[in-house]
């Protein structure tokens, strides 16, 4: 252990690994908690250069760590959630956006009849 970290030895092909590898945090030399505090930083909105002027990191350190995650992210929701059947579909959004048109579109016509466009 010259570095500080334990290295592992695999009994079936004699690979050394040490513990983070295959992680978020391996070959980083940013800190697990430093990287929990930028992914919480960048989840709750604020833009990667904020991030980085935040946590003293450098921008592309931050992108690197946000797209890592990322794709960890997508790996572990594509793993979980297989073949999700539905009854029922919530459509808020769009039914706030076909409401919106709606009332925007007959306040138009409104004015058009008001004005005396028809």
């Amino acid at each position: 252990m010259p570095n500080g970290h334990q290295r592992y030895l695999c009994p079936a092909c004699h690979q050394t690994f040490s513990e983070h590898v295959d992680s978020l945090y391996y070959r980083r030399h940013v800190s697990p908690e430093h990287s929990q505090q930028l992914l919480q930083a960048h989840s709750e909105g604020s833009s990667l250069r904020g991030v980085s002027r935040i946590t003293g990191l450098a921008y592309n350190t931050v992108v690197s760590l946000v797209r890592a995650a990322s794709q960890r992210a997508q790996l572990v929701h594509n793993a979980e959630v297989q073949a999700v059947e539905t009854t029922e579909v919530s459509a808020d959004e769009l039914w706030s956006l076909v409401s919106k048109t709606k009332s925007n579109a007959s306040a138009k016509s409104e004015k058009l009849e008001i004005a005396g466009w028809d």
